[in-house]
Order: C-alpha cells, then structure tokens, then sequence
C-alpha cells in the first residue's frame, strides 16, 4: 500500500543527483571483487559511483559505498534499453561482521529506499552484518526517475476538498493523465515497472555484487516483493524476514477493507480493555460511526495549522478524509480514542491538523509511476468498483456508500487504472509462495493497512517460518518496537530458533485520556 512514510521528507523538486563522494574501502562483508563484469542476464552490471545526494544528510552514506546496478527495463523485449537503480552498502558496526549482509527492499511501491537509511541504522539492521540498499526501479536516485511532481502538487491542494468529492476526482485524474503522458513520452515502459522485474533486480544484484548469499528485510510491500522474490530466485537466500505482511497471493483492491476494519477494532477493543480509557471514553465504536456519516453529508470546512508549522490552510473534513487519516495512521493510535471522542463533541482538531499535514508534500519524491503500474497492473484486475463497495459494507456496516465505494489509501484508483493502462499481470502475480527458506514475518496489532492476519495466509505455504504479532503497534513494526527489533537480530542470527520471548510481556501503550 501507499506509505506513509516515518520521518518527514524535505520538500523540492527532485530531479537526481549525486555526490561527489568517491568509492570507499570495501569490507570483508560484501567485497566488490568483480563487480564491473555482467551477470547471468547478459546486460545486468554493477557500476561503483558516488553516493546520492539526499535532501537531508544522511551519515551512514559517508562512508558507504554507492553505484548503480544496470539491468534491462523490460527483460521480455529483447533489445530493451537499459535503467540505472542506486545501491548503497552500508558497512556493518561490528568489527568482525558476519559475510551473509542483509538486503533491503522499501514499501510502497514507490516509496524510496535510500531515504530509508537512517530508520534501518537506527532499528540495527547493520549492527553485525553489511546492509545493502536498493532503490526499486523508478524511484528518486534512479534512471529514469518515475517521480510524479503533479500527483505531489494534487495531494497538497486536495486537503481543501472533500476525499472522494468529484472534484477531488476530476482534479487527480488529470494529474495522473499528465504524469502518464509525460512518462511516456519520455520514453518509459509502463508496463515493466512491476514486481517480478523488481524481483530479477535484486537477483541480478546479489550475482553483481559477488554475494554467494544473503539475508532479505522488507516491510509492506516490500513484504510481496520479498516474497516474489523468494518464489522466482530462491537461490542464495539464506533467510528473509518481512514486515506488515502483505503476502502477493492475496494483494487485491477490496482486501483493504478488511485490515481497515481488523487495524481500528484493535485500537478500539484495546481502549475498552484499559479502565481508564474505558470509563472516559465509553463506546467509541458508535461515536465513530455516527460522526463518519454525519460528516459525509455535511463535510466541514475549516482552518487548521500543519503540524510541522507555517500558516493553517484549508481543509475539508468529510467521512472518507476521517476514516483515511486513521487508517494512515496520521492521527497516532494512542491519541485515536481522544480524537474520536473531541470530533463528537464538537472539537475537529486533531483530526484537521493530520489531515493539514498533506499540504505539505515533498514534490517529486515518490515514485507514482511505479506506484500506479504496480496497483494497475497487480492489485486492480479481477475485482470491480462493486466489489470495493461490497467489502466496505462487509467491514463497516452503516457506514455512507461513498466513503465505503473508495478502496483505503487508494481513491478512484480504477478510474486511475483506466487512464495508466498497462498489462494485466494478476495470474503472474497473485502466487503464494511455498518456501523452506527460514522466514519471519513480524505484525503489529494496531495496523490498518496491512492487518495482522494478513501474515497468517503467507505463513501457511512457509514451512520454516516464526510469526510475532506485537501489541499496539501500527504499520512498519521493527522501527517502533525495540522488542521486534532484538527478534529480528536473533533470526538473523539463529533463522531456524529466533529468540521471541521479549513479545509475550507486551502491551499497547497506555492511551491519552484527556480531561472532561
């Protein structure tokens, strides 16, 4: 699903570009012997180069070492030309590492993985091993950058419309028109920016980089992607780990309702479970319906300030725009039972300034075109507008139509997927994958994009797998969690007997209570 991302990207246009630092020492981790030469597909190849030029420093790249891996854009068409993804080695902070590093892959799609960095040091992922980072193919740092600035400048107004208004709807198709037709003609093959040419990437890049074998960490979708990637090039994988599982077998647009439902139950069942939130704020479940419905008929127009500072701007608070900003997590789990409470009463605040913090966007960042290609090509066919409607009826009975018609995180995205026009690769993709491969998939219970009992279908065909669900923790688990963090560190030192015992003694964090 579309992230939201964990620290706060800055702003301008973004165009790539690169520093101009030079190659650093190579570790006994992840030696660059031979890296230059081509790999089994013929035209993949690593070249070693500066390190991207991020808009925020980032200081694990000083002393990383950086290039580009060049691969085919579409491996189907012979005579394809050639795209440049953006690699950073991170070295381990241990003085011995071990020699299988850790490859990561980003959620999103779309979603760039460089700017990941800091997160990934700072959970541990390179504390005894090299972390590699790769820039899915169409992301910021890569050739060609599949960056959509008039789908940034879109999101940034929309705050001031109702989410699923027909304004809204006219204004965004015709931002993705103009990105679509600006991509294409510049050249780009829509149609191979999807999964399985990811997949071949990072096969392509352990073969480069001269890695025999290594460990895999992705999160969301980069939890499918990983899992293709298992199913289509098992070899050299020793172990993967994945977060806020979405397993590809069952990546279809209506399925978002259902973790919806499953993220806000668990929030709210963990307020009634709490006494003092219990008492201060007695059947929220009701209150939320209510006030989702009360304002999808008469949407609120108000002034509110991002929470980042500058001027307040316009926003509109509707049904769809509530029930999206939970689901985002833009209004924090612990501060969701106060915010639902207050917008009863009359007091919108919370929930205006999460949704006022879209109209500051970091222009050209993401990814869009790999976003729509991957969501057009993969998660849209087989189902219908109908269909979405029916799982939201299912999900959230009561509930108005027009929020319930617009899949979470992802409005009009059929009428999108009808402009993006791309290959249907539902049957390619839609694979479960069977592995003996030791795996670990890692969930929190407060996840309203990708549901905890999302991981338990992939589980089924992983026959060496350990699952965690770890309490009161929303989307991209291991950075929130230092519990999750140690049982990563102990899968990736024992995959067969990770250390899990940190999670039974959780519990969700205590809610805000506010006064009366």
């Amino acid at each position: 699903m579309r992230e939201h991302r964990l620290h706060a990207a800055a702003a301008g246009a973004s165009l790539a570009c690169l520093a101009a630092f030079g190659p650093m020492p190579s570790s006994a981790a992840t030696p660059f012997a031979h890296t230059s030469g081509p790999s089994p597909a013929d035209t993949a190849r690593f070249v070693p180069g500066p390190c991207p030029k991020t808009p925020e420093p980032i200081k694990a790249l000083r002393t990383a070492r950086c290039g580009h891996l060049v691969v085919p854009e579409n491996r189907g068409r012979p005579g394809s030309r050639t795209i440049k993804l953006a690699v950073a080695v991170i070295e381990a902070a241990s003085a011995k590492p071990s020699a299988d590093p850790v490859v990561f892959m980003a959620g999103g799609p779309g979603g760039d993985a460089i700017d990941d960095i800091p997160i990934l040091v700072d959970s541990g992922l390179n504390k005894n091993r090299d972390l590699i980072v790769m820039a899915q193919r169409g992301n910021l740092y890569d050739q060609p950058n599949l960056a959509c600035p008039e789908i940034d400048r879109f999101n940034a107004k929309a705050v001031g419309l109702g989410y699923d208004s027909e304004a809204a709807q006219r204004r965004m198709l015709d931002a993705v028109k103009k990105c679509r037709d600006r991509l294409k003609g510049d050249g780009v093959d829509l149609s191979a920016y999807n999964t399985t040419e990811n997949a071949a990437d990072f096969a392509d890049l352990r073969t480069a980089l001269g890695i025999s074998r290594w460990n895999v960490y992705g999160y969301s979708n980069g939890s499918d992607l990983a899992l293709t990637y298992l199913r289509l090039h098992p070899k050299g994988i020793r172990a993967v780990a994945i977060d806020s599982v979405t397993p590809p077998q069952n990546a279809i647009l209506p399925w978002g309702w259902s973790s919806a439902r499953e993220g806000l139950d668990n929030i709210l069942e963990a307020c009634a479970a709490e006494p003092g939130c219990k008492s201060r704020y007695p059947d929220l479940a009701t209150t939320l319906t209510e006030q989702v419905g009360r304002l999808e008929a008469k949407p609120l127009t108000l002034n509110a300030e991002p929470p980042s500072g500058g001027h307040p701007v316009k926003v509109v608070l509707d049904g769809g725009a509530v029930l999206n900003l939970l689901v985002a997590n833009a209004v924090k789990a612990k501060d969701v039972p106060a915010a639902i409470d207050e917008l009863g009463h009359g007091r919108p605040d919370r929930f205006a300034r999460a949704r006022a913090a879209d109209s500051v966007q970091a222009v050209g960042v993401t990814a869009h075109g790999l976003t729509e290609s991957v969501a057009c090509s993969e998660w849209a066919p087989g189902s219908s507008e109908s269909d979405v409607l029916k799982a939201g009826r299912r999900a959230f009975p009561g509930w108005p139509d027009t929020v319930l018609a617009q899949v979470p995180q992802l409005p009009f995205q059929y009428e999108t997927c009808r402009l993006w026009d791309v290959p249907d690769r539902a049957a390619i993709q839609r694979v479960a994958t069977t592995s003996t491969v030791p795996t670990l998939l890692v969930s929190g219970t407060f996840d309203a994009k990708t549901g905890a009992s999302w991981a338990k279908g992939a589980a089924r065909t992983l026959s060496r797998s350990t699952s965690v669900v770890v309490p009161g923790i929303t989307h991209w688990v291991v950075p929130q969690s230092p519990c999750a963090q140690r049982v990563l560190a102990s899968f990736l030192a024992r995959p067969t007997a990770p250390d899990t015992r940190c999670v039974a003694g959780l519990t969700p964090p205590p809610f805000t209570i506010t006064p009366k």
